[in-house]
């Protein structure tokens, strides 16, 4: 096979990255399993904004202080400044967030955030963005997608990545060459026993990077989400109750149903306090009371949160549901530039994969979907403004990926083992 970009995740960073490279270039995404087998369809509560001038120092800080100051304050200011267009770009695709009766944007508020910044589209914020996206890139001529087409190398030549070694559903393993590769595929979820991710999203592009000398950056940089409704199944998905729903004012309590922290804590230290308390009180999970909010608002603004308790046996207008902390997101990874360049030429890495330093130590609520979606826009254009051509691909030995569990069980622990090492490094 070949292209002229190949984009490897078809989250949201991934289609939007595609969207903003010329049309006159073949461009292949794929994607590990289905389309909408990705983490930015599960996104709840929104994305951010800078809603005018006036605000900027706050969400500037806001961020800085949500991530420990070990932000790259320069990407902090490229997400921030770039968010009105990104948001301008995602209406003129289609996207409905929630406005007000004279047709102006209503802005929510979640956890460690100091002002009202965030636009919604219900509780479904993710899959509204992620599916209009989709059904652009469906429009054009120019982009193919394969689903349950897997990513199991790299190709390089002279120290530029030249291509790709892929699996298909039917055709089984081939290479693929291209100018350009985006590695966009998602987080680390699927080695932890409780997440918010899909399963199969494993690292992947990660231990390839490993097995490439391809730097990384703030690999134990490990965000937990505080509320996911607990269950006693290991094999659940952890089924994520929204920072948004703690925003408009749900309440936490302990087992004796007592109120015992600020529940608008930034994500890391709120989690700590849970743990703490479920600790003390020899349970496996603590009480959220979404009580607290109008009836009429849990069905406008959460029906997905609604429906979901429901089906697990939980009536959130009359009572109390079990929450508990869950492996969520992943702030380190594969180091980029402000223009999501990698260290290896011809090699980008955007969304989750990606780390360029904007979220620091822990990510602020709702920067993940505009911190990805700004900076796999300036990929596409830093891949426009520095076209380059597809190279003869070097003779690769394709039987040693025949064995895709042994391959698989290769990646996951050199992922895990790199997080290992960089926690033993930093003495964390």
């Amino acid at each position: 096979m070949n292209t002229d970009i190949l984009i490897v995740g078809s989250g949201c960073s991934g289609l939007y990255c595609a969207l903003h490279l010329p049309k006159e270039k073949k461009i292949t995404i794929i994607t590990k399993t289905g389309l909408q087998d990705s983490d930015s369809f599960l996104a709840q509560g929104g994305i951010c904004v800078l809603k005018d001038e006036t605000d900027y120092d706050a969400f500037f800080e806001d961020t800085m202080k949500a991530g420990h100051y070990e932000n790259d304050k320069e990407s902090v200011s490229i997400m921030i400044r770039s968010s009105q267009n990104v948001i301008a770009d995602l209406v003129s695709y289609g996207v409905e967030f929630s406005r007000n009766e004279d047709g102006s944007f209503i802005y929510t508020k979640e956890g460690a955030h100091s002002d009202n910044r965030i636009l919604f589209h219900r509780d479904i914020t993710g899959k509204e963005i992620t599916s209009k996206l989709l059904k652009e890139v469906q429009k054009r001529e120019n982009i193919t997608i394969y689903e349950y087409t897997t990513l199991l190398d790299i190709i390089e030549a002279d120290g530029a990545c030249v291509g790709a070694v892929i699996a298909t559903k039917d055709a089984g393993v081939k290479t693929i060459s291209c100018a350009y590769t985006v590695l966009a595929c998602g987080g680390i979820g699927g080695l932890y026993r409780h997440s918010t991710n899909f399963k199969h999203l494993t690292g992947d592009a990660v231990a390839i990077a490993i097995c490439h000398g391809v730097a990384l950056k703030n690999m134990n940089y490990i965000q937990i989400h505080p509320t996911t409704l607990y269950s006693k199944k290991p094999e659940d998905r952890s089924f994520l109750i929204s920072e948004s729903v703690r925003g408009e004012g749900a309440k936490l309590y302990n087992k004796d149903m007592e109120r015992f922290t600020n529940e608008l804590l930034p994500r890391d230290v709120l989690s700590d306090v849970i743990k703490k308390q479920m600790e003390a009180d020899g349970s496996d999970f603590v009480w959220e009371d979404l009580r607290t909010i109008p009836q009429n608002e849990l069905a406008s603004h959460f029906p997905n949160i609604v429906q979901h308790c429901r089906e697990q046996s939980y009536d959130v207008t009359q009572e109390c549901i079990p929450v508990v902390p869950a492996q969520h997101y992943f702030m380190g990874g594969i180091q980029v530039n402000h223009n999501s360049k990698t260290s290896m030429d011809r090699l980008y890495a955007i969304g989750e994969t990606a780390c360029n330093g904007v979220h620091g130590k822990n990510r602020l609520a709702s920067n993940s979907l505009l911190e990805s979606l700004v900076f796999a826009k300036r990929a596409a254009m830093d891949m426009k403004n520095n076209p380059q051509n597809a190279t003869p691909l070097p003779t690769i030995d394709l039987t040693v990926y025949q064995n895709r569990k042994e391959l698989e069980e290769k990646y996951r622990k050199l992922v895990l083992d790199e997080i290992d090492k960089t926690n033993q490094e930093k003495g964390e």
